[in-house]
């Protein structure tokens, strides 16, 4: 193969390559369908307090994720069964674990994440008190009222 060649079929090649990285993911057109407006908020009111597993900074109504469009999908199925809330946060919640709930249930194993930055806050608070009250005993008094100021 000459030098020629080897050059068109690399070229070709990063061209093919590009475009495929450029691609976007497959999402199924076919528009969500809803029994009536309370239905729809329901939905909406529901997929905002799930996390999304992939992105895992966004609710799973407002993330493009591929799966966040699945789970979507899957919490409209479950909702069209009859299922409550709560059974379809127990659904996703056995399936993905507790992380998939923006608000975990409180219990003896999330106390650190409930309480957490309360008890980091305070703990700051109180080193703060000592540190102002320690340092305020060893400065040495400028002046007494007896004595004249200096300027």
């Amino acid at each position: 193969m000459s030098t020629r060649a080897a050059a068109w079929l690399l070229a070709w090649m990063l061209a093919g390559a590009s475009a495929v990285a450029a691609a976007q993911p497959v999402s199924d057109p076919a528009p969500l369908q809803y029994r009536d407006p309370a239905e729809e908020a329901r939905f909406h009111a529901l997929t905002a307090e799930l996390r999304c597993v992939q992105c895992q900074n966004q609710s799973l109504a407002d993330s493009n994720a591929q799966i966040a469009l699945d789970l979507r999908r899957e919490v409209l199925d479950l909702m069209h069964q009859g299922r409550s809330d709560a059974q379809i946060k127990q659904f996703l919640v056995e399936r993905y674990g507790e992380f998939v709930l923006y608000r975990p249930q409180v219990e003896s194993r999330t106390w650190l994440l409930w309480f957490g930055p309360a008890a980091l806050l305070l703990g700051g608070a109180g080193l703060l008190f000592v540190l102002v009250r320690r340092r305020a005993r060893a400065l040495p008094a400028t002046s007494t009222p007896d004595e004249p100021q200096e300027w």
